[in-house]
């Protein structure tokens, strides 16, 4: 491996270490449902988005919640002795992409056939702190 190369993976590896989310993948929503509950949350208090998400009627909106809670857990195991409360996070970072599709045909009339495509998405979640300090502190 040569020195550029090298040198641009341990800058992608140190800044992978202060980056906390956690990914979602082949979840069987269409992309354009999965977005319309990505964008309550986005920019939101941790709790906040919490409590938006558990009193949503939308069934995309369970599995965002525990998406939302597993990039909770990620960000305690990089941050042991940190309280959730006291550091302020946020979602600084959510976005929906097309996941893989199945393509199943339907019968119609006149002996056709209608193709359906059933579509899933990929759900990647960053979480970020409103409070830099209290991470540095700590480390």
């Amino acid at each position: 491996m040569g020195a550029r190369k090298r040198n641009t993976a341990e800058k992608r590896k140190e800044a992978s270490k202060s980056r906390y989310q956690a990914i979602l993948r082949n979840c069987p929503t269409s992309p354009r449902k999965m977005r319309l509950v990505t964008d309550l949350i986005s920019g939101k208090d941790v709790n906040k988005a919490l409590d938006i998400l558990k009193y949503s009627s939308q069934e995309a909106s369970r599995r965002l919640e525990k998406l939302l809670l597993s990039a909770i857990a990620n960000w305690q195991a990089k941050n042991e002795g940190v309280r959730v409360e006291e550091s302020n996070l946020y979602v600084k970072n959510i976005h929906v992409d097309g996941g893989r599709m199945m393509k199943r045909l339907q019968t119609a009339p006149q002996g056709r056939a209608y193709r359906l495509r059933k579509r899933s998405n990929h759900v990647t979640l960053v979480l970020d702190s409103k409070n830099k300090e209290v991470e540095e502190t700590t480390k």
